[in-house]
């Protein structure tokens, strides 16, 4: 199973701690802050039960997640609440963002994150990413 790329447009951004507490994912992260060096290229750490890793994801970042495990329960702590009306994503498979993800199968998704948009189709500000266009 694959969790897309989501992310929070201001004012709602949020910064995230994720960690595992059953099984195991591929926690992977990408930088939609424009201005940054690092903007539109991803990082990744493998979160287990087994290795009590964590990963900060700061605001302006898209985050999701592969389960390496037939069961796995990720927990979030974030610094503000939920605000559907303010979430967006970016496709999991972008081809500019290249993610490599882990050879797992089919990857299983929601009807949500099968329609997001690609990063080329998002307009991101200086210091955190909007949508522009539908959402999914």
């Amino acid at each position: 199973m694959i969790r897309g790329l989501h992310f929070q447009v201001p004012p709602h951004q949020e910064t995230k701690l994720v960690r595992v507490v059953a099984g195991a994912v591929w926690d992977v992260f990408v930088d939609l802050r424009r201005a940054s060096p690092t903007f539109g290229q991803w990082d990744a750490i493998e979160l287990s039960e087994d290795n009590h890793a964590m990963a900060y994801i700061p605001r302006g970042f898209a985050h999701g997640f592969c389960a390496l495990t037939d069961r796995a329960v990720v927990a979030y702590k974030v610094d503000g609440l939920f605000a559907p009306a303010a979430s967006g994503g970016i496709r999991w498979n972008d081809p500019t963002v290249a993610i490599a993800w882990p050879a797992v199968g089919e990857p299983i998704l929601s009807d949500r994150d099968r329609k997001l948009p690609l990063l080329k189709d998002i307009t991101v500000r200086s210091k955190a990413p909007s949508v522009s266009g539908g959402r999914a």
